[in-house]
């Protein structure tokens, strides 16, 4: 079964950036990967995805035009570069496979702080 870990977040000034990595024990390189955030007390959502193959790439319209997902196959690996980070993107960020079959990981805390 793969396994995600997450990394790279941190506390950082509006404005300011992070690039988060999400690295599979397994090969991902069929299956479509979802980075996902949750803040206490609401339920967790996704946010940016990439396909296999060409890679499509789908935002929700919270980043799209500030976060960018982008992966690579041979490393196993995911990344979403974030920009403009504003306090609304203070979460924690998971990512898993678009059919949520992985176990959710540790995630990696992100604070956007004036």
């Amino acid at each position: 079964q793969v396994q995600f870990v997450e990394s790279g977040g941190g506390l950082v000034q509006i404005g300011g950036s992070l690039r988060l990595s999400c690295v599979a024990s397994g090969t991902i390189s069929t299956k479509t990967v979802v980075w996902h955030r949750q803040t206490p007390g609401k339920e967790r959502e996704g946010i940016a995805s990439i396909m296999s193959g060409t890679p499509t790439t789908f935002y929700h319209p919270s980043v799209k035009g500030r976060f960018v997902i982008s992966r690579d196959n041979d490393k196993n690996t995911v990344y979403l570069e974030m920009t403009s980070l504003q306090p609304e993107d203070t979460a924690a960020y998971y990512c898993n496979f678009v059919d949520q079959t992985a176990p959710w990981g540790q995630g990696t805390q992100v604070t956007v702080s004036s």
